[in-house]
């Protein structure tokens, strides 16, 4: 396992570069265009388009990678962030701006995509699992730090983004330098939307309320912050203490969903995380430390919710439809991502910045009477026969949920099959 590790430390580089640098400027432009007085609900309309970038992206840019390849579509992926990134400020124009961000998200699914599939590649059945996690946990820790590198500079002035557009641009060096071959990246089948909520409305409801809730606070937790007098070092520090939690939640939840019936986890996750949403409508700026340690509340079990949707919806599949339904939960997550910022934003435009919160308490709580009803009137699945519970982040192509340890129809690569072998003939 760790020459595997070893030998994808050029790809978990440039994993930690795009990822940092992303999130850096996912940050930075929230907080440079309340800067700039912009209102909130046309901030929504701006940095939404992020979401719709990378939705077509997820669906579109494997066309692209199987016509001119990994190498060249990985730069030329890489090189149109880090141009849109130095475009920003150059010209704040909220159209020109919104242009940008759906090239931004269509590229960085493009770079993603061949990211992962490259991760996916050196998979095997016996380490799958093990890579699946180091894949997410470097992700999570490289969204964290690019919030705290928003206090290099003045969000004001163009160095921040020259920054952002460097992280990009440096992703390019490690993967361009890796000698490995390219895979084959096929196109991954769906369920259709409509037949996946019939067979589990819960889980599809989960992943759409999901994107709903940390699209918009991904989109819109600068502009809160700003909004209540936080300065640019608290902002990145409440923005990163977000995203830990995320990833500490992960695991204490997941054994939680491995024991009791993951529905009525799913409930209590949702009902708890709604009145976390609501205290923090009531907190502000007073006292920034209990703020922050109610924001990472709400937004780590907020995290939660999709992978614990995903765990309900496999639970109700046959194994061999695991990666087809994890698929359309990503779109379904996609999808949810798209409608947050949009709705959050207009809900700070009438109520101020508490609106974000109170949005999000209504729609956890919306989530909450659903699950309800679902388990009073749904029969559950014994806790004996459900699958192993697998964290699954939705910030990611669907290229990665194949290597799902539950995906039984996951076939390992020829070039590491004759890895493996020569690997047992040396032992042996």
């Amino acid at each position: 396992m760790t020459r595997t590790v070893a030998s994808l430390s050029a790809l978990l580089m440039s994993i930690v570069l795009l990822v940092s640098g992303n999130a850096f400027l996912m940050t930075l432009l929230g907080i440079r265009l309340s800067i700039e007085s912009v209102s909130p609900d046309v901030i929504g309309w701006v940095l939404v388009c992020y979401s719709i970038g990378f939705v077509l992206g997820t669906l579109y840019v494997h066309r692209i990678i199987g016509r001119v390849g990994h190498i060249r579509a990985f730069a030329v992926f890489a090189t149109i962030a880090a141009v849109t990134a130095l475009l920003y400020p150059m010209a704040v124009s909220t159209e020109l701006w919104a242009f940008l961000r759906v090239l931004s998200g269509f590229s960085i699914a493009g770079v993603l995509v061949v990211i992962e599939s490259w991760f996916s590649s050196r998979a095997t059945n016996s380490n799958r699992g093990a890579l699946f996690a180091v894949y997410q946990i470097v992700f999570y820790l490289s969204a964290a730090g690019g919030q705290l590198i928003v206090n290099v500079g003045d969000p004001a002035n163009f160095m921040p983004f020259s920054l952002a557009a460097i992280l990009l641009a440096l992703a390019l060096i490690p993967l361009s330098l890796t000698r490995m071959e390219a895979p084959v990246i096929e196109q991954v089948r769906r369920i259709s939307f409509f037949t996946l909520a019939r067979e589990s409305f819960t889980g599809v409801s989960g992943a759409v309320t999901c994107g709903i809730l940390i699209g918009g606070f991904y989109a819109l937790g600068p502009v809160y912050a700003t909004l209540i007098g936080l300065d640019v070092a608290k902002t990145s520090t409440f923005m990163a203490s977000a995203i830990i939690a995320a990833m500490l939640l992960a695991w204490p939840l997941g054994r939680l969903c491995d024991r009791f019936d993951r529905r009525r986890v799913m409930f209590w996750v949702v009902f708890t995380a709604a009145i976390a949403a609501v205290a923090v409508s009531f907190t502000g700026a007073g006292n920034p430390w209990l703020l922050m340690l109610l924001v990472g509340i709400f937004t780590g079990l907020s995290a939660m919710i999709y992978p614990i949707s995903v765990a309900i919806t496999n639970d109700r599949m046959e194994s061999t439809r695991i990666v087809a339904a994890s698929a359309t939960l990503l779109l379904s997550y996609g999808v949810g991502s798209v409608i947050g910022p949009i709705a959050m934003a207009e809900l700070i435009n009438l109520m101020g910045p508490i609106g974000l919160f109170v949005g999000n308490a209504g729609v956890l709580f919306v989530l909450a009477a659903i699950t309800s009803l679902r388990i009073t009137y749904t029969d559950d699945v014994a806790v004996k026969d459900q699958e192993h519970y697998v964290p699954a982040m939705p910030e990611t192509s669907s290229v990665l949920t194949e290597m799902d340890p539950r995906n039984t129809e996951f076939h390992e690569s020829p070039e590491v099959e004759e890895m493996h072998e020569e690997s047992l003939r040396h032992t042996g």
